[in-house]
C-alpha cells in the first residue's frame, strides 16, 4: 500500500523538475456554491496535466539497466505525454502505445517530447500489444495508474493543495483508473484527517462508482465519453483497495454537464481545462452535493484539449 511517506519522498524528487501549480479561487464559484472553493490547477503542470508527477517519480527510480534499455507506456494521451517528457529529461528512450483516434494535440505533443508512438486501432487490446513490445525490446512497462510510484507521484498534487489552501473539509478529484484519487486521498488523510475525499467520473464510465458502492471490482466496456482521460474499464489492483480505504464517496456527471462546466471555467476563470480535467469541478458547479459553508478543494487535472473539437462543441450548442 502507498503511504504518505511515499508521497512526501516523491514530492522531494519532483521539486527540481515539476511546477508547483497555482491554487485559484473564484468569487463567482463561491457565490454559486455557498462554499469557499480552491482549485488546484494541474492544467498548468509541465505537459499540461498531473500525470507528469507520477511519470517522473516512476522513471527516476528505475535501475541504471532499466533506464538504459528504455520504457513503454500505453495511454490515451496525458500519461503518454508525461512519460515521453520524463524520459526526455532523464535521457530514457520511450515507446508509447496510443489509440489511433487519440486527440491530435496529445499525439503531436507525445512525439514532440521524443516519444516513439505506436498506434492501435479500436478493438485491439492495448495491454497485449504493450506486453508484446516489452518482451521484444526488453522495455520496462510504466502503467498509467496501477503502480505504487505513479500513485505516490500523483498524491503530491493534494499535498500541495492542502499546504497552500489551508484546512479543507472536502476534496473532489477526477477519477479514471484511480491513480490520482488514490494518491490524493492518502495525502489528505495525513494532512486534513477530517476531509471527505470524493471521486468524480463520467456517467458513461461509472466503473469506479459501481466498484466503490458494491465493494467489488467492476469492469466495463471502454466507455464512450468526452472525458477521454477517464475511458478506463476498471480501477486497478492497487488503486481499488486504496479507494475503498481512503475515499468517502464517488459521484458521476454526464457529458452534457461536463461540457457546460468546462466552458464555464474557460469563460469565467479564464483557464483552459480539458473535459477529464473538469470532472471534479463539474460536480461542484452542478451541485451534485451540498457544500454550503465548507472549504472545498478541487483538482483540475489537465488542460490538453483539442481546440478545434471544443469549437465544434460550441457550434453544436
Amino acid at each position: 500500500m502507498v503511504t504518505y511517506d511515499d508521497i512526501a519522498a516523491a514530492h522531494e524528487r519532483l521539486k527540481p523538475v515539476a511546477r508547483r501549480t497555482p491554487v485559484l479561487t473564484s468569487a463567482t464559484v463561491d457565490a454559486i456554491t455557498g462554499a469557499r472553493v480552491f482549485f488546484k490547477c494541474e492544467n498548468f503542470q509541465r505537459m499540461g496535466a498531473f500525470k507528469f508527477r507520477g511519470a517522473y517519480n516512476a522513471l527516476s527510480q528505475l535501475t541504471d539497466e532499466e533506464k538504459k534499455l528504455g520504457v513503454l507506456a500505453f495511454s490515451s494521451g496525458n500519461h503518454a505525454q508525461a512519460v515521453a517528457l520524463a524520459g526526455k529529461i532523464l535521457n530514457i528512450s520511450t515507446v508509447i502505445v496510443m489509440p489511433a483516434d487519440a486527440p491530435k494535440v496529445k499525439l503531436d505533443a507525445t512525439r514532440g517530447y521524443g516519444g516513439e508512438v505506436v498506434l492501435y486501432q479500436k478493438g485491439e487490446n492495448r495491454e497485449e500489444l504493450a506486453a508484446r513490445l516489452c518482451a521484444q525490446r526488453n522495455l520496462t512497462l510504466i502503467p498509467p495508474f496501477d503502480h505504487p510510484h505513479i500513485i505516490a507521484g500523483q498524491g503530491t498534487a493534494a499535498k500541495e493543495l492542502i499546504e497552500d489552501a489551508g484546512p479543507i473539509d472536502a476534496l473532489l478529484v477526477p477519477c479514471g483508473g484511480g491513480g490520482l484519487i488514490s494518491g490524493c486521498a492518502v495525502a489528505a488523510r495525513r494532512l486534513a484527517p477530517d476531509c471527505r475525499v470524493i471521486g468524480v467520473e463520467p456517467a458513461a464510465g461509472d466503473d469506479a462508482t459501481r466498484s466503490f458502492k458494491e465493494k467489488k471490482l467492476v469492469k466495463i466496456e471502454t466507455p464512450d465519453t468526452i472525458a477521454d482521460g477517464a475511458r478506463t474499464t476498471s480501477l486497478g489492483k492497487l488503486t481499488f483497495p486504496l479507494v475503498l480505504s481512503y475515499v468517502a464517496d464517488m459521484l458521476t456527471v454526464t457529458d452534457e454537464e461536463l461540457l457546460r462546466s468546462m466552458f464555464f471555467l474557460w469563460e469565467r476563470m479564464k483557464i483552459v481545462v480539458e473535459p477529464t480535467g473538469a470532472l471534479a469541478a463539474c460536480a461542484v458547479l452542478e451541485k451534485k452535493l451540498n457544500l454550503e459553508k465548507l472549504r472545498v478543494g478541487v483538482v483540475l487535472s489537465g488542460g490538453n484539449v483539442d481546440l478545434r473539437w471544443a469549437a465544434a462543441q460550441l457550434n453544436k450548442n
